[in-house]
């Protein structure tokens, strides 16, 4: 047992160091000269975004750089998204609407729409953006500024979470929680290794050229976490990507109640363990027990130590995140709890083949 608590406390020790180096080495957007005039399409799947999709349009008409499309697929909602878009395009020729025929076999609904979106994008990038985010005035020139710079086929980032309800908090952190302190993100761009990749759906910014020769929404038509593959999938064919986080100029809420951040979270949890239930449930069970068993084999000033480390990990991460620190080390326990939930409800619907995500199956 004592040689399980000092694996348990080193595995702690490397959550720290790699949060260590995530804060240490956090990437930027530089203030580069830039005298690019080339068109940037805008891509926006949407699905049931009548709450969202006007603040991001908003957004993105008072951007810095102006030479954009901006498209938006409408996947069959059942509120008023097509009409709001439309609204918007009647005084932005800029803004322009595609509306699904149906989603075809084999393809989930997100994919298919980014696919479309893309057959009909006429720029030399193509920025996704999920419908509810919102942007800055200068991310489309800072982001594609550093694409550019660093010769990269991908750069995505991971925004910073805006969270109002306890529902929220008891959840959302454990998604920063898991990046930041499982993977150095500044790999992400030095290593050749596919296996240290990441990569967000909510802002995912390509070199159309690369895009279009691959055409990785179509390789990845039906996996659920198409982000993390397609990542995967660029670094393999030798291609440079990026993932940032903690970057104020891109904000999302993702969800406003436990229950949706449960499902949502169910979804592609597991990803983040190089889809391992096992190491899914390591994870968990280290961080959520591994106090216990360091206290009664290895004495109270291990335990207090392990705690110590224990909190600053998280408060490095919370600075990361532009997070409340106090909140997050409040409600460490109830985190845990969530991030169990998250695992076990994946595990159950993937045995009962029942992934549900704005009202389709997508198993």
């Amino acid at each position: 047992m004592i040689h399980f608590s000092y694996f348990i406390f080193g595995f702690l020790i490397i959550q720290f160091i790699i949060a260590l180096v995530n804060f240490s080495f956090k990437q930027r957007f530089k203030i580069l000269k830039t005298d690019f005039t080339e068109l940037i399409s805008v891509l926006i799947p949407a699905r049931n975004e009548e709450k969202n999709i006007a603040n991001l349009l908003s957004d993105l008409q008072n951007q810095s750089y102006q030479n954009i499309e901006i498209i938006v697929f409408n996947d069959i909602s059942a509120d008023k998204t097509p009409e709001i878009v439309r609204s918007f395009s009647q005084n932005d020729n800029r803004i322009k609407l595609i509306n699904s025929n149906g989603l075809p076999e084999k393809w989930l609904g997100k994919n298919y729409g980014c696919h479309v979106l893309a057959q009909h994008a006429k720029g030399k990038y193509f920025l996704f953006l999920d419908a509810d985010v919102r942007v800055s005035n200068n991310i489309i020139i800072n982001s594609v500024s550093k694409l550019e710079h660093q010769n990269l086929a991908l750069l995505s980032i991971f925004p910073t979470q805006k969270m109002y309800t306890w529902g929220e908090k008891l959840t959302v952190p454990n998604m920063n929680f898991i990046l930041l302190s499982l993977l150095p993100l500044i790999l992400v761009f030095k290593s050749k290794f596919a296996s240290l990749s990441a990569a967000n759906g909510q802002f995912m910014l390509f070199n159309a050229q690369i895009y279009n020769s691959i055409q990785p929404h179509e390789l990845m038509k039906s996996e659920k976490v198409e982000d993390i593959e397609i990542a995967r999938y660029l670094k393999k064919t030798k291609h440079k990507i990026a993932c940032l986080t903690g970057n104020q100029s891109i904000s999302c809420r993702m969800y406003d109640n436990f229950s949706d951040a449960v499902n949502g979270f169910s979804k592609n949890v597991v990803m983040f363990f190089g889809n391992s239930f096992l190491m899914a449930f390591i994870f968990w069970f280290f961080t959520s027990f591994g106090f216990i068993i360091i206290y009664y084999s290895l004495g109270i000033n291990w335990f207090l130590f392990y705690l110590f480390i224990t909190i600053l990990t998280r408060i490095i991460i919370s600075i990361i995140s532009f997070q409340n620190i106090f909140t997050n080390i409040l409600l460490i326990i109830p985190q845990q709890i969530s991030l169990g939930i998250f695992i076990f409800k994946a595990l159950f619907n993937k045995q009962k083949k029942q992934f549900q995500w704005k009202g389709r199956n997508i198993s």
